[in-house]
């Protein structure tokens, strides 16, 4: 990423230019010692002599430190994915300064600033302690407040609040994520017609191609969104066994249907494990082992799978240059060492504790504590 190179910047100029140190000190009114020791980074120049190498080289001063305040997408990628990686392999502290150093260089880029806030949500459980974690939560709630008072990109903004809602869930302000939320998420809003108006306009206009993935797009965003709703409704309706068999049934018939186990694994894996602490909850302890073993399944592919994308399949054949063009791209949002570690302590949870000495209970929590190898 870009960091203030003022030492080979002026190097690059020089040379470009085809003069020398010492003409160049002539022209600055320094000594050619002192451009030396500029150019191999042992001294930096005087603030007020900035303006004048800016002019001397007719550049402004960013490009004279090298310094970029915005960062291109594929730039946005490649720092998310250097910054999960230094989760993986740093001290949780030096990783987080890191993220932290990177913040500070880029504020006024939103995009980035906003995948930054992505990025310690999704890292925040590393955190030592409760209030380690509360502190991390709340900076990335600083990222979003900065956002939302800045940018003008209405897109930006939108995702910011949406960002900002799931942080005031994880802190415990409820009401101030649904006074957040409750216009924005209003279903009987015209722009919740806004899909179906662009897919009917590139349809008339004849821009079928465009009408066909921009459909695709809609059908596999809506599904997933769908059935994330179910699961959110299985644990609405937790205590009442006969409502939530319905739910069930129609779940795994949808996830059939779609072959989700493939197309999405991880919200697979999120359904199975939704769907076992119905069962674990209302004492069906042979139906919650089935659906944890579900639950194992799509886990452990995830952990064996060499590189975890977002993708299509035959019937959603359309996605990838959409997925491409995600501020990710198809890279997860954490780097797979994590999903063995949230998988295991999502089996922790107190729905399961009449299954911990079952046979099946602790083979399934073996083979994921191995990495899904198959001969574990």
């Amino acid at each position: 990423m870009n960091k203030l190179r003022i030492a080979e910047n002026i190097i690059r100029l020089r040379h470009d230019r085809k003069i020398t140190q010492e003409e160049l000190a002539d022209f600055i009114g320094v000594t050619k010692a002192s451009v030396s020791k500029w150019e191999s980074g042992r001294t930096m120049p005087d603030v007020l002599l900035l303006p004048q190498l800016a002019a001397f080289f007719d550049v402004t001063l960013d490009d004279l430190f090298g310094y970029e305040a915005q960062l291109s997408q594929e730039q946005i990628r490649r720092l998310y994915e250097d910054l999960c990686e230094g989760f993986v392999r740093l001290p949780f502290e030096e990783a987080l300064e890191e993220a932290r150093s990177y913040a500070h260089c880029y504020y006024s880029c939103y995009p980035f600033l906003l995948q930054l806030g992505v990025l310690y949500l999704n890292h925040a459980m590393l955190a030592q302690t409760q209030e380690e974690q509360k502190r991390i939560l709340q900076e990335a709630d600083s990222f979003c407040t900065h956002i939302l008072d800045r940018c003008t990109d209405a897109s930006i903004c939108e995702d910011a609040a949406s960002l900002k809602a799931t942080l005031y869930l994880q802190l415990g302000r409820v009401k101030d994520a649904a006074d957040l939320l409750e216009g924005l998420a209003d279903p009987g809003r015209l722009s919740e017609q806004n899909d179906l108006l662009l897919i009917h306009a590139y349809y008339q206009g004849g821009e079928i191609e465009r009408a066909k993935s921009y459909t695709q797009i809609r059908i596999y965003m809506h599904l997933l969104s769908m059935l994330s709703a179910q699961a959110l409704l299985l644990s609405l309706y937790e205590s009442e066994l006969e409502r939530c068999e319905e739910i069930i049934r129609r779940i795994k018939g949808i996830m059939e249907l779609y072959h989700l186990e493939k197309l999405h694994p991880n919200l697979a894996a999120q359904l199975y494990y939704q769907t076992a602490i119905v069962y674990g909850r209302n004492g069906k302890k042979e139906e919650a082992v089935a659906e944890l073993t579900g639950f194992e399944r799509c886990v452990c592919f995830l952990l064996r799978d060499k590189q975890i994308l977002l993708h299509g399949d035959a019937y959603f054949d359309r996605l990838d240059e959409w997925i491409e063009r995600l501020p990710l791209g198809d890279a997860p949002p954490r780097k797979r060492q994590f999903a063995r570690q949230s998988a295991l302590q999502a089996l922790s949870h107190p729905a399961f504790a009449d299954l911990q000495e079952a046979e099946e209970f602790q083979r399934i929590y073996r083979h994921i504590s191995q990495g899904g190898k198959e001969n574990a």
